[in-house]
C-alpha cells in the first residue's frame, strides 16, 4: 500500500512539475533573468494574449514608461513603447496598445502581492490590451479591480532595479526596456 501511495505522489508531483513549465515565461532585463509564472486557470484570455507577444518578440525593446517606487513598473505598449519600432514616441509611451481588440475583465482573488502581474487599462474594466505591470510591493486597492494573471517567481531583484520614474505619474525618462520575454 505504501508503494501504491507513494507511486502515486511521484506521478502528480511530476505533472504538476511539468504542467507548470509550460506558464513559465522568462522576462530578460539588462540586470537579469526573471521567471513568470502564468496563471490561465485565474485569466485564460489575459495569459493568452501576454504568451503571444511575448513569443511573437512584439514586447521585445519596449520599454518601462511608467515606474513608481513602491508600487509598480509599467510596460508592455507595443505601439508607441517599443525602443526599436519607427512608431517609438517616449511622450506618447503608455497611451498606445495593439491593433487586436481589448480584453474583458477577468478579476480574481489573486492578491496584488510583491511580484504580481497584472494588465493595465483605463477607467474601463474591460480595455486591457497589452500593457501591463509588475508590483512592488503590496496593492490591495488593485485586488479584484485590475486583472491579475502571473507572478514573478525567481529574479524579482532584476525587477526591482528598473529605473523609476519621477513626480506622481512615475514618467521614466531613459527608461529601461525589456529585452525579450519568451515561455521557458
Amino acid at each position: 500500500m505504501k508503494k501504491i501511495i507513494l507511486f502515486f505522489t511521484i506521478l502528480l508531483l511530476t505533472i504538476n512539475n511539468s504542467h507548470s513549465k509550460e506558464n513559465i515565461m522568462i522576462l530578460k532585463l539588462k540586470d537579469g533573468n526573471v521567471e513568470i509564472e502564468l496563471y490561465p486557470k485565474l485569466a485564460p484570455n489575459h495569459v493568452k494574449r501576454f504568451e503571444t507577444f511575448a513569443n511573437e518578440g512584439k514586447y521585445d525593446g519596449v520599454v518601462f514608461h511608467r515606474v513608481i517606487d513602491g508600487f509598480m513598473a509599467q510596460t508592455g505598449d507595443v505601439k508607441f513603447g517599443n525602443s526599436n519600432s519607427p512608431d517609438y514616441n517616449l511622450d506618447l509611451a503608455g497611451t498606445g496598445g495593439s491593433e487586436l481588440p481589448d480584453l474583458k475583465a477577468e478579476f480574481s482573488d489573486l492578491a496584488h502581492n510583491k511580484g504580481v502581474l497584472s494588465m493595465a487599462r483605463s477607467s474601463d474594466p474591460n480595455s486591457a490590451n497589452s500593457q501591463f505591470f509588475i508590483v512592488f510591493e503590496s496593492a490591495p486597492h488593485l485586488d479584484r479591480q485590475y486583472t491579475a494573471f502571473g507572478k514573478v517567481v525567481k529574479g524579482m531583484e532584476f525587477v526591482d532595479k528598473i529605473k523609476r520614474g519621477e513626480g506622481s505619474n512615475g514618467s521614466v525618462q531613459s527608461p529601461d526596456k525589456i529585452i525579450s520575454i519568451r515561455s521557458k
